[in-house]
């Protein structure tokens, strides 16, 4: 086959390629909408309740009783904290009270045209937390970029944090100038590809449960809030560098917290010199503090939610000695 041949055939290829992807993001498309509609019951019903904040709806998920009570916070732009977390409060639920917080923007939660910074969003948290009728003090039990709430929480409020758990959770030390850069220059990069596929339904090819321990009706309604509402307005500001970089500075004018705390480090962060020293000085500063590396994913509570229930149970059980 000569060269004029070859291009060519080349040329056919790549146009029935091109055809067919075409007509797979039109057929995705199509169906996406066609689930919204479907399922809007899935992400229009609350699995919580619904407490008015800043005149906005805020989403509280409780299950279970006992002497303590265990707030969860979610990672950045997770998009159903309450069926995130579920594979470890399950395991906690049957001797602790414990909460799921749903941010604005997140979850069944309104999203919110008001300030996104770290002191907004913690004053209306715990303001959700006393309209819900869930009174302090709390064990923080914070993923990623909560951990700056967790911290400035018990900063702030001491008498509210009676302890932390930090699943790989950001620090004050945990980031650099050179990573903040980093990380709005990939956003900048990926997000219009990730809005790209949430506007064709290519998202809802992606498995969202993680764990593996969600039913069949959960991981829908996990799904649906996925494809609908993630990295929305809402969330992308609160994740704004220079928000961040004020939140850094805010943390590090203040003592870091005495509150007795673990901290888990996944396997994904392994290697970052800053990420591991940023928990270990919150060790450090702990009246009685714990660094433990897990090698699994970043979202450790979906991996390894057996071993940390485990040892939030003992963690708790110190608190009454």
């Amino acid at each position: 086959m000569n060269m004029k041949k070859a291009l060519k055939v080349t040329g056919k290829v790549l146009l029935v390629l091109l055809i067919l992807i075409t007509l797979f993001l039109i057929i995705m498309t199509v169906y996406n909408q066609i689930m919204f509609k479907k399922n809007k019951d899935l992400y229009e019903t609350p699995l919580g309740q619904l407490v008015e904040v800043d005149g906005h709806n805020m989403s509280i998920y409780t299950e279970g009783e006992g002497d303590h009570t265990i707030v969860f916070l979610s990672g950045y732009g997770t998009a159903s904290p309450i069926l995130d977390f579920k594979a470890l409060y399950s395991r906690l639920s049957d001797e602790y009270k414990i909460v799921v917080v749903e941010k604005f923007g997140y979850g069944f939660s309104d999203e919110n045209d008001g300030e996104r910074d770290m002191d907004t969003i913690l004053r209306q948290d715990r303001e959700a937390l006393e309209k819900a009728g869930i009174k302090a003090p709390y064990v923080l039990c914070a993923h990623s970029f909560s951990g700056y709430e967790a911290a400035l929480w018990a900063q702030k409020y001491p008498d509210e944090v009676e302890a932390i758990v930090g699943l790989d959770m950001c620090t004050p030390n945990c980031k650099d100038e050179s990573t903040l850069t980093s990380e709005r220059d990939s956003m900048k990069k990926i997000l219009p590809i990730y809005k790209f596929f949430q506007y064709t339904g290519v998202l809802r090819i992606f498995e969202v449960d993680r764990s593996g321990t969600l039913s069949n009706e959960e991981r829908q309604i996990f799904k649906e809030l996925y494809c609908k509402n993630s990295l929305n307005d809402t969330v992308l500001r609160e994740g704004d560098n220079d928000l961040e970089r004020d939140l850094q500075e805010e943390l590090n004018s203040m003592p870091l917290p005495n509150t007795p705390m673990i901290m888990y480090i996944s396997a994904d962060n392994k290697d970052d010199k800053l990420w591991e020293g940023g928990m270990q000085a919150m060790v450090d500063a702990s009246s009685d503090g714990k660094l433990i590396k897990l090698d699994c994913g970043h979202y450790v509570h979906d991996y390894e939610y057996e071993r940390i229930s485990k040892d939030m149970k003992e963690l708790i059980e110190t608190l009454d000695k």
